[in-house]
């Protein structure tokens, strides 16, 4: 048992080089889709039938093909179309254009379920409706959607992993690579697991803080 952990520990220098990787492509794909996501909800949302049709068309379109086959689809068929993406990019991008389809719902559900009098005290009062989203809406929507996006933002922790698909050396393609090449797949893929609870854990920790600390603004 002791050389068990000996082995966890001496993999660990390893496996930090793709937890770096791991991080960066879970942040960039966070701050894309939710950019992405809360657009797709505006034109959902908008009295344009153009804008709203356009958008729900999208996110269905985003919503039934696998991650998998849209990061190859970014990866692979995009530089056949004259766009060559590095493939850390095609990871951010393609998990955040992925993802943005499901935070389109979320931010969808959270607007309508603001009550239909915020909106008309804000119109009575004058506001534009892009003020109106800004000041009285979306302050609201964020505290009903904070649940779901947690849940998201560890969702595409999780699913980073689909990034060594595309040779991108994160935490389990490192995994991958050193039990090939040790031969120990229980230390080895004890620790990637680990680390990935590791890391989760801070942010189901955030999550529940911001849910306490903008329920008390209520």
């Amino acid at each position: 048992m002791g050389g068990f952990f000996q082995d966890m520990i001496s993999f660990l220098p390893v496996l930090m080089k793709g937890i770096q990787l791991t991080i960066i492509v879970t942040v960039g794909s966070i701050i894309f889709s939710t950019v992405l996501g809360l657009v797709w909800a505006i034109m959902r949302l908008s009295s344009s039938r153009a804008l709203s049709w356009t958008s729900a068309t999208i996110v269905n379109l985003l919503r039934a093909i696998p991650i998998l086959v849209q990061l190859f689809y970014i990866y692979f068929v995009m530089p056949e179309l004259g766009l060559a993406l590095t493939a850390l990019q095609a990871a951010i991008i393609g998990l955040g254009i992925a993802y943005s389809s499901y935070q389109a719902e979320d931010f969808r559900a959270g607007i309508e379920a603001v009550d239909h009098g915020q909106t008309e005290a804000a119109q009575s009062i004058g506001m534009s409706r892009s003020l109106m989203m800004r000041r009285v809406i979306l302050p609201q929507a964020v505290r009903i959607i904070l649940p779901s996006y947690g849940n998201t933002m560890i969702m595409m922790l999780k699913d980073s992993s689909l990034a060594s698909t595309i040779t991108v050396a994160e935490l389990s393609l490192q995994g991958k690579l050193l039990a090939s090449s040790t031969f120990k797949n229980t230390a080895v893929f004890t620790t990637v697991a680990l680390l990935y609870l590791v890391m989760c854990l801070p942010l189901m920790g955030l999550s529940r803080w911001l849910e306490k600390r903008m329920g008390r603004r209520r």
